[in-house]
C-alpha cells in the first residue's frame, strides 16, 4: 500500500516532500484529502500546498504574444519561487517557519500566510506536472493518478462551471489545457516515472 511505502521513505531527518501528480480531472484533491487522512491515522504530521497556489497573476499567465497552451505550460507557474522559498531550503534540511506569498484567484494577487514545517513534517504537494525537470528533483515521491481523457473531460464539464458553459469549457480546455497536458506525457512520461502510478 502507498502508505506504507511513504512512511518508509522519511528515513532523514528532514521533511519529506511527497508530490500528488495527475493530469486535470484525475481526482488529486480527493486523493489528496483521503492521504491527509491516512497520515493523520498513522500519527504523522502533514501540511498541504497546491501547485496552483504559486502561478503567475493574469496579467503574465494569459500572455498573448503565445498560444494558450504555451502559456499555461510555460508561464503558469512561479517555480522559482516555490523552489527559493521552501523546496530548496527543505532539500537541504531546514525547517520552514516564515511567511511567503500564496495566490488568490478571486483577486488576482499574492496573499501572505505563515507556513511552519518542522523536520518531522510530511509535505505534500498536490497539482499538476509535478514530474516536470524543474521541479521533481525537490519531490521525494510522487504518486500519478492516471485516468482516462474521456472520463476526465466528462469530470471537468461538470466541475469548472465557472469557465462557462460546456461549449465554453470544452474550447478551453481544448486550446489551452489537452495540448499542455499532451507536452508533459511526452516530455516526462508521469505514468511511467513516478514511484507509484493509480488507475482509480
Amino acid at each position: 500500500m502507498y502508505i506504507e511505502k511513504i512512511l518508509k521513505s522519511k528515513e532523514r531527518n528532514r521533511i519529506l516532500v511527497v508530490g500528488i501528480d495527475g493530469l486535470g480531472g484525475s481526482g488529486k484533491t480527493t486523493f489528496t484529502s483521503s492521504l491527509v487522512r491516512d497520515l493523520q491515522n498513522n500519527g504523522m504530521k502533514n501540511s498541504v500546498l497546491h501547485i496552483d497556489d504559486f502561478i503567475h497573476p493574469q496579467s503574465v499567465r494569459y500572455n498573448d504574444s503565445f498560444s494558450d497552451w504555451v502559456c499555461y505550460y510555460h508561464l503558469q507557474w512561479r517555480y522559482d519561487y516555490l523552489i527559493g522559498e521552501i523546496l530548496s531550503p527543505i532539500q537541504m534540511g531546514h525547517p520552514i517557519n516564515k511567511q511567503i506569498e500564496l495566490y488568490d484567484k478571486e483577486k488576482d494577487e499574492y496573499l501572505h500566510q505563515h507556513i511552519k514545517l518542522d523536520l518531522d513534517t510530511l509535505l505534500i504537494i498536490e497539482g499538476v506536472f509535478l514530474q516536470r525537470e524543474e521541479i521533481r528533483p525537490f519531490l521525494d515521491y510522487v504518486i500519478f493518478i492516471d485516468v482516462p481523457k474521456e472520463e476526465r473531460l466528462k469530470r471537468v464539464l461538470r466541475r469548472d462551471l465557472y469557465i462557462g458553459d460546456e461549449a465554453a469549457i470544452l474550447t478551453k480546455y481544448e486550446k489551452r489545457y489537452f495540448p499542455a497536458e499532451d507536452q508533459y506525457v511526452s516530455e516526462c512520461d508521469p505514468a511511467k516515472n513516478a514511484d507509484w502510478t493509480i488507475n482509480p
